[in-house]
């Protein structure tokens, strides 16, 4: 029997009143003994102040937002020294990172997820770079996976936020706040880092980074400019191409923003980001065989965006009148090897079969919204957004000489020739073609009948449409295995509806809050992938949702050195846009509306005070997730209520020890940090199994002068080879990706 299921909204308003019961205690204590904002701590990030954050779509203290939210500023990220989201996102509560192949790696949000590979459609969490979406609906490309350097904060929003951000959001969003132009000051910084990692045969781990920001017209007119490049040194050997630490990456990154104020109350801001990824060969390997891929070609893989937006904040006295709008432009090429015999019968060298990718996606995106300005006892926000998304792939698979061999041995392919079986040596070929339209009213009203209690009531409208074509090409994939013509199926398809949201929130001191909140979400739908080619498939599948409740409560107590943030949770997820897969030798994906489930949860962030030199923080979360409903499978037996979803580990821990000691020379501090996941199952189906593993990290930094700060750690310390994903399998031998082996180095940090 599930020992943790909140069955029923009774049990779950129980214990919400438990913990809103607890407040006059807990007031009574601080209550006399307010301290200034700034110098509160903010629960559920990396120990950072109570800082500033935009997740309702207006500024607000952290501490005094009414829904989980865990935000982590640039000064924490740099101490942390985190580049990527695998350095930081897993240490948040409710959050892991499906960490599979650099680029395109998604973070889940409270186990909303049916694969811990890519979703097939939307993605359950949504990408934003300050407020703008990064993703497109349908199979992603290029996910960002944004460096660090020069954010402002990132903000990880827990729970379906349809409301304000719309699709895509049914477990919660992230969303990357970047610094832009200042034009009160000259400012400049720059980092440097060099490291090794275990098995790297020697090659270093190294990054440059700098900025600089120059006004041009004191206090109205300024321009920021950044450069990145970071290499992270490859620790996989590839006997197929004699290549040791084959899988290096490199990230490179381009920012630059223009702000403009031409008067008091109106600001224009001009936002330019572009990143692009490189990787010479991918992060999976043989798990029964470690630090091996024997493959007989480099899977390289190669990621960029470029975003460019413009947004006008404009004060109209009653409002804020905010207006943003962006293009985004996105690609993909990747390389995968298949050493199968398929037409030839070669499976080593470069007459190996193979296949090549090509992705590209456009998103255009609009939103107006007018924000009240006073904060009196109703406050309220209303406004549209508008997206346009195209996306088109092509994928094949090629392997050298295939046409010759099937004009040399007819009988084994029905008669056809090699050009029409495999013309130009491609076996196979897939063409994806889609069009997606996402409109959207949405609003929230605030009204606080007496100081302390405040509600909120607010939704969304949405009109959404998907469009789209799709061709498998005629090809051959061995004897008595081809499609001698084309296959190709269409879809044209609208949706509509309202996600609600309503929020009881409790203040009765600075120092305490506890709020209670129904939240729905909802995700897109689109064309099946393989619609036309698989007989027994609809040929489009449609949106799922989820209803969340949740309660939660945030203090401080003890003169301000403990501050706690929990949350207790429950999701109903309805018609689950499950990926599965068709038949053998080809196993051709399809998606599915089936099946519902359910996941609750408690998440835990606290930060402790124990001296005025040492700080404990720890983020936990407990959460069971499972089918309450069978899903069925096309092409198999299906998948009993009671399975469980694939990546949902039962626990996850961070735990983080911070010396810092500011009154001793050169201000020293120590920092020893400490992540736990529990096993999980990767895919429905799937025997594979990631998690189980704890990580120690260890950094120390000093101020060399008082412009430059030299910092040294050590990763992985005691080198956990820890299982992060295994969702497929190569010739029945388990294939994922693990822990970074090893890795220390040294990192210098200048300021102006």
């Amino acid at each position: 029997m599930r020992t943790f299921r909140l069955r029923t909204t009774t049990a779950f308003l129980a214990l919400a009143a438990g913990l809103l019961s607890a407040a006059p205690a807990l007031a009574q204590e601080d209550g006399e003994q307010p301290q200034r904002q700034d110098d509160q701590q903010a629960t559920g990030s990396l120990g950072s102040k109570d800082i500033i954050v935009t997740a309702t779509k207006r500024e607000e203290a952290l501490s005094q937002v009414a829904l989980p939210i865990s935000a982590v500023s640039g000064e924490d990220l740099a101490a942390a020294n985190a580049n990527s989201l695998s350095d930081y996102i897993n240490r948040l509560p409710g959050v892991v990172f499906n960490d599979y192949q650099p680029g395109i790696s998604e973070v889940v949000i409270r186990g909303v997820s049916a694969t811990t590979y890519h979703e097939q459609g939307q993605t359950t969490v949504g990408y934003y770079l300050n407020e703008i979406p990064l993703e497109e609906p349908g199979f992603p490309i290029a996910l960002p996976d944004v460096d660090t350097f020069d954010l402002k904060r990132v903000e990880v929003l827990r729970g379906p936020q349809g409301t304000l951000f719309g699709s895509s959001t049914l477990g919660g969003l992230v969303n990357y706040v970047v610094n832009t132009a200042d034009p009160s000051k000259i400012d400049a910084a720059a980092e440097g880092s060099v490291g090794s990692t275990k098995n790297a045969s020697g090659d270093l781990n190294y990054a440059a980074k700098a900025m600089v920001n120059l006004p041009i017209l004191q206090d109205r007119l300024a321009v920021r400019l950044m450069a990145l490049q970071r290499v992270d040194a490859g620790y996989l050997d590839n006997p197929g191409i004699d290549e040791k630490g084959s899988n290096d990456f490199r990230t490179r990154g381009l920012r630059g923003s223009i702000v403009f104020t031409p008067v008091y109350g109106t600001k224009i801001t001009y936002l330019s980001a572009y990143q692009d990824t490189d990787l010479d060969d991918q992060t999976y390997l043989d798990l029964d065989n470690p630090y091996i891929r024997d493959l007989p070609r480099a899977e390289t893989q190669t990621t960029d965006f470029w975003l460019n937006s413009l947004r006008l904040d404009q004060e109209m006295g009653f409002a804020t009148l905010t207006v943003l709008g962006s293009v985004d432009e996105k690609h993909n090429t990747t390389v995968l090897s298949y050493p199968t015999p398929y037409v030839t019968g070669n499976v080593t060298g470069d007459d190996a079969a193979y296949s090549l990718g090509n992705a590209h996606a456009n998103i255009k995106t609009i939103e107006a919204r007018l924000a009240s300005a006073d904060d009196g006892p109703v406050t309220w926000l209303i406004g549209a957004s508008y997206m346009h998304s195209t996306k088109y792939s092509y994928d094949r698979i090629l392997q050298n000489g295939a046409s010759d061999y099937i004009d040399a041995h007819p009988g084994d392919f029905g008669g056809y020739p090699g050009s029409q079986l495999a013309p130009d040596d491609r076996l196979y070929g897939y063409v994806s073609d889609l069009l997606n339209e996402d409109l959207g009213i949405f609003g929230e009203v605030s009204f606080k009948p007496v100081p302390a209690f405040e509600i909120t009531v607010g939704g969304r409208y949405y009109d959404t449409k998907a469009a789209g074509d799709v061709v498998n090409q005629a090809g051959a994939l061995g004897p008595g295995d081809f499609t001698p013509a084309d296959s190709s199926g269409s879809l044209s398809q609208t949706e509509n509806g309202f996600t609600p949201k309503v929020t009881l929130a409790f203040r009765p001191t600075d120092t305490f809050m506890a709020y209670m909140t129904y939240s729905k979400g909802y995700r897109v739908g689109g064309i099946n992938p393989n619609a036309g080619l698989l007989p027994s498939i609809e040929p489009g599948y449609d949106s799922d949702t989820v209803d969340n409740y949740e309660a939660g409560v945030k203090f401080s107590a003890f003169e301000q050195r403990l501050h706690i943030d929990a949350t207790v949770f429950n999701i109903d997820w309805k018609d689950i846009q499950a990926r599965l897969f068709g038949p053998a030798p080809s196993y051709f994906s399809y998606v599915t509306n089936a099946g519902s489930a359910n996941i609750a949860g408690v998440e835990f962030s606290g930060t402790l005070d124990i001296t005025r030199d040492l700080t404990f923080s720890s983020n936990a979360t407990y959460q069971d997730a499972a089918l309450t409903d069978r899903l069925p499978d096309n092409y198999g037996p299906g998948y009993p209520a009671g399975t469980p979803l694939p990546g949902s580990s039962s626990w996850s821990v961070s735990n983080n020890l911070t010396l810092d000691l500011h009154d001793m020379p050169r201000e020293p501090t120590f920092a020893v940090a400490h992540r736990y996941l529990s096993k999980a199952p990767v895919a429905f189906g799937n025997p594979n199994m990631r998690g189980g593993f704890n990580v120690f990290d260890l950094r120390a930094s000093i101020d060399l002068t008082d412009r430059f700060r030299l910092m040294g750690y050590v990763e992985n310390v005691f080198d956990e080879y820890g299982i992060l994903n295994a969702p497929f399998t190569s010739q029945a031998t388990p294939a994922g990706s693990i822990i970074r082996p090893r890795t220390y180095g040294l990192r210098i940090d200048w300021h102006l």
